[in-house]
């Protein structure tokens, strides 16, 4: 990247709105941090270092305009898992040997951009990702029980901190419980209007703070304490010849980690935005900061989706927004951190807990079994697999298990097609009839056409179809007439486009739906009474054209 391009990547957009999103991205990401690198066992300042490395050099180097990048649940799921490992074979360098994981993460996930995979890192299907992501919110919330209760965590994952809970609850602190779940309260109930103007997490950490000190006094409840000032030292790449394989695999494993979650919610981004991100340069973005922030010993990022769609909702559309951010807390924890020292870490577990209950796909829980049994059971499986076993055992037993089944279901079917039609479109598909009618729509009426087996890995083209769909579009025709099977995960991705083109006031007409079709979308709720159904193609855009306003 060249100076000219650094410059014109960074230039805010809207000067007001990108320094309003980086305050708002950095009140947002500091109770994070402190929370997740407590959690994580590398410590407050460990959190610290990697919301604003991994957010700036992400930012800088990435490849998406809006993405906030900072330390994550999944991320700290996985890094507090290395962390007590190695510390525990070797007490007196396994924190820096933990640093060197992360180090190698993002030299990985360098080389997955590099070697331009990162169009195949999300292409999995839905009820693995969904099971994934549960499995790691169920993970924190687990593991954050010993915390809650005034005790540091358990060892053992979330296997030891059940087979401890008798214990736990037996000694628990009767004073950091009752602070945790006031912590938790204000966490669920802070009104949404007051939301607007001050994140939960950071009232938790404030008013938590000063309940605890002035109710009980700093001597009667564990606090962060010192957190060292100033900038951090690097951390020497460190390992031994017995741990130097585990130590890849662990970097392998977090860097895979890293690039999933940075670019579902990179997706998340070009959905709200309408814009179409760079999934190589952001995972060479990401890789980077990862790999810097390993040497300063800070932990490891990714794209983060609370502060992602909190960037967005303050009109941010620039990476300057993130290099503000980055610098308000690089100003904290140089002249600051004294003050945060007093905060209670039964507040830090509370935020964590919260975090993990948002993490799970309350969404799909809920309503997989009414959509498909193979797509329960494979969320299911993953999901338990994920906090019992191993995450990446999880995600691959899922993925197996998910391409078997479908690779048995399209033996015989032809390949898969999917793509919008405008008024200049493909002669093989429209008939001159039809092309005449998109053509006198002048663009306000949109044709998607899909056709063959709508499986998993068309999720993603539908999503960018959907964002390229002109604002004055003012009807939707779908045209499922070709589709011979609709899997789980490109149901959800149609829902996304009828129920945004709902919510924008564009009619939607499903056209020639198969039975099988019309019952997976159903039982997804998408078929209300504002979605019309029709027959034929030809029929729903003689409709459409004839509907449109002079």
């Amino acid at each position: 990247m060249t100076v000219n391009e650094l410059a014109a990547r960074l230039k805010p957009r809207n000067l007001r709105a990108e320094l309003t999103g980086g305050l708002t991205t950095a009140i947002v990401s500091l109770p994070m941090a402190l929370a997740f690198g407590v959690a994580s066992g590398a410590g407050p300042q460990a959190g610290l270092y990697g919301a604003i490395i991994v957010g700036l050099l992400a930012a800088v180097f990435g490849g998406t305009s809006t993405l906030i990048s900072e330390p994550t649940g999944p991320m700290t799921v996985i890094m507090t898992a290395v962390v007590t490992r190695l510390i525990a074979a070797n007490p007196e360098q396994g924190l820096a040997m933990a640093f060197t994981v992360v180090m190698v993460a993002g030299a990985f996930q360098i080389i997955f951009g590099l070697l331009r995979l990162g169009r195949y890192i999300t292409m999995m299907p839905y009820s693995v990702i969904s099971g994934f992501m549960s499995g790691i919110g169920l993970l924190l919330i687990i593991t954050q029980i010993g915390p809650l209760l005034g005790h540091p965590a358990p060892a053992g994952g979330a296997l030891g901190a059940v087979r401890a809970l008798p214990g736990l609850i037996a000694g628990m602190e009767w004073r950091e419980a009752v602070l945790s779940g006031a912590a938790l309260l204000l966490l669920f109930l802070v009104p949404g209007r007051l939301r607007r103007y001050a994140p939960p997490q950071l009232l938790v950490l404030v008013l938590g703070s000063a309940a605890g000190l002035l109710a009980f006094g700093p001597a009667a409840i564990r606090t962060i304490g010192e957190i060292p000032m100033g900038l951090p030292r690097l951390v020497v790449p460190t390992f031994t010849a017995a741990q130097a394989t585990q130590i890849v695999v662990d970097g392998v494993v977090l860097g895979l980690l890293g690039c999933i979650d940075s670019l579902l919610t990179a997706m998340i981004a070009d959905s709200l935005t309408r814009e179409q991100h760079d999934s190589n340069r952001e995972l060479i973005g990401q890789g980077i900061g990862n790999l810097v922030s390993g040497l300063a010993g800070g932990l490891p990022g990714a794209g983060a989706t609370m502060g992602t769609v909190v960037n967005i909702q303050t009109g941010a559309r620039s990476p300057f927004s993130a290099v503000v951010r980055a610098l308000i807390l690089l100003v904290v924890v140089l002249a600051v951190a004294p003050l945060l020292e007093a905060v209670p870490m039964a507040v830090l577990a509370a935020i964590t807990v919260k975090v993990g209950f948002d993490i799970l796909d309350w969404s799909f829980l809920g309503r997989a079994h009414h959509i498909s049994r193979t797509a329960t059971i494979i969320m299911y499986g993953v999901l338990l697999l994920t906090v019992f076993v191993d995450l990446i055992v999880a995600v691959a037993a899922g993925v197996f298990v998910a391409n078997v089944l479908t690779i048995e279901r399209l033996s015989n079917l032809p390949s898969t097609r999917v793509r919008t039609i405008d008024p200049s479109g493909d002669p093989v598909v429209v008939n001159d009839e039809e092309k005449a009618l998109l053509e006198a729509g002048g663009g306000r009426v949109v044709l998607f056409h899909l056709s063959g087996p709508m499986i998993f890995g068309v999720a993603q083209a539908i999503a960018r179809e959907h964002a390229a769909v002109e604002s004055h579009a003012q009807v939707v025709v779908i045209d499922l007439a070709e589709v011979s099977i609709l899997g789980t995960t490109v149901a959800l991705a149609l829902e996304n486009v009828i129920r945004d083109a709902l919510h924008a006031g564009r009619r939607v007409v499903v056209a020639g739906a198969s039975e099988e079709a019309r019952d997976r979308l159903g039982r997804l709720g998408v078929l209300s009474g504002s979605v019309e159904l029709t027959g034929d193609r030809l029929t729903a855009l003689r409709d459409a054209v004839s509907s449109l306003d002079e």
